[in-house]
């Protein structure tokens, strides 16, 4: 008889679990009882796991979902909610508490369109943003007519991000580009090359990587073959950017003059690594009381901010000391790049969407900044849609990491302006 509870077989799963999301698969298969050690080395089980939680993205929570015993066995379900897949890891335990087995299943979650969208007034058609090593698979949703139909290349956020920004079950950019060829506009969406090319780049890529490769020059062609798509008229091809898409979106159109606008939904016009502490500080307030461990996280996050905003930052910082372990090079390149000064000479329409309810991205710290920048321009209309959060989706109170787990869609309200604001024209700035 095991003197283990069934407590202690759910500490010991989560435990398990969390050493696997951590990458710290040694101490993890340290737990395996001799047999597993066996039929799963630790190349493999680092390979399996990887495989299955690149391509989910950021992971938003965890926690068991069920347990039961079996011939003396304790089962253990732990459910990983990520941004892009449900990854439910069932761990065995023998009775002395070591893993005898373990299966790994992802889940896709079902999309069902919102009611602004109507799927029998346009068509999707595949195809290849790029060419040779890093080329992207990307959908051209075309509205059915004669055209030719204006057409907006949808830029994603941060992160290895497919083409539908899936979020839990949320897919924001299904939404834009199905909403807006509801309604006559065309709409380009491709996997970007973080998620499309995880496994490709290697640690000195990683170390040199900054935005430039991470997203813009992806945009560039991904806009250059909108233009090139019979369907589409060249001269109204526009440019929608979310979150980190957003923050560079000037700066693709400084590259590219030959967009018809921009539309910036939740852009950051801050440095940063000055959102990240935020959004960290955030996080950790919404419990009441920070943990010791919250406050020595932070304590080490704001040494890796000051770092990273030395003006003798050089590429020679390693990535561990910096915010988020990304590189030294990715903050110079931001840094030497500045959106607030970028946007002074952009000469093209800009629709700026912010929601109130975001906590990624401030409403007042960064969307009355845009505003604040851009006051004196005609061309740049400026909207702020108070009960929506960072994914344009509408919810109440304060915002948190497990409303993205809750199915929703980008608002009605939020697609109309963009719709209004691509065919009337682009109007006068409406603070």
């Amino acid at each position: 008889m095991s003197s283990l509870n069934l407590d202690n077989f759910r500490a010991l799963a989560e435990r398990f679990v969390s050493q696997m999301l951590r990458g710290n698969y040694e101490m993890a298969a340290s737990q395996f009882d001799s047999q597993m050690k066996t039929s799963i080395p630790l190349p493999e089980l680092k390979k399996s796991w990887q495989r299955l939680t690149i391509p989910a993205g950021d992971l938003i929570q965890f926690g068991v979902l069920q347990t039961a015993e079996l011939e003396g066995h304790q089962i253990v379900s732990v459910r990983c909610q990520f941004e892009r897949a449900n990854i439910d890891v069932q761990v065995v335990f023998n009775s002395k508490g070591r893993v005898s087995g373990l299966s790994i299943i992802s889940s896709q979650t079902e999309y069902h369109p919102p009611e602004y969208v109507d799927d029998s007034t346009f068509r999707e058609v595949e195809v290849t943003v790029g060419s040779g090593k890093w080329s992207l698979p990307g959908t051209i949703t075309i509205p059915t007519g004669s055209g030719p139909f204006p057409g907006v290349v949808l830029v994603h956020g941060s992160g290895p991000n497919d083409r539908d920004e899936t979020l839990g079950p949320n897919k924001i950019f299904r939404d834009i580009a199905w909403g807006l060829a509801s309604k006559g506009i065309a709409a380009l969406r491709y996997d970007k090359r973080t998620l499309q090319h995880a496994s490709e780049f290697t640690p000195e890529q990683l170390a040199q990587l900054t935005v430039q490769e991470e997203v813009i020059d992806d945009a560039l062609l991904a806009a250059e073959l909108m233009r090139q798509t019979p369907e589409i008229d060249p001269k109204r091809v526009y440019l929608l950017g979310h979150s980190l898409g957003a923050s560079v979106a000037p700066r693709i159109g400084q590259e590219d003059p030959n967009l018809a606008g921009l539309v910036i939904m939740a852009g950051i016009i801050r440095p940063l690594e000055d959102t990240i502490l935020e959004q960290f500080t955030y996080l950790y307030s919404l419990s009441g009381k920070m943990t010791r461990e919250q406050k020595d996280t932070l304590e080490s996050l704001k040494v890796k901010v000051a770092r990273a905003k030395d003006p003798e930052l050089s590429t020679d910082v390693p990535s561990k000391d910096l915010p988020l372990g990304m590189s030294a090079s990715y903050f110079l390149d931001l840094r030497n790049h500045p959106t607030k000064e970028i946007i002074k000479n952009l000469e093209m329409p800009l629709l700026i969407l912010q929601g109130g309810r975001d906590y990624q991205v401030s409403p007042t710290k960064d969307f009355e900044v845009w505003k604040k920048e851009l006051e004196s321009r005609e061309d740049v209309t400026c909207q702020l849609f108070p009960s929506l959060n960072h994914l344009f989706i509408a919810g109440e109170g304060k915002s948190t990491p497990t409303e993205y787990g809750v199915e929703g869609h980008v608002s009605a309200e939020v697609i109309e302006t963009i719709l209004n604001w691509l065919t009337m024209g682009n109007p006068q700035n409406t603070h």
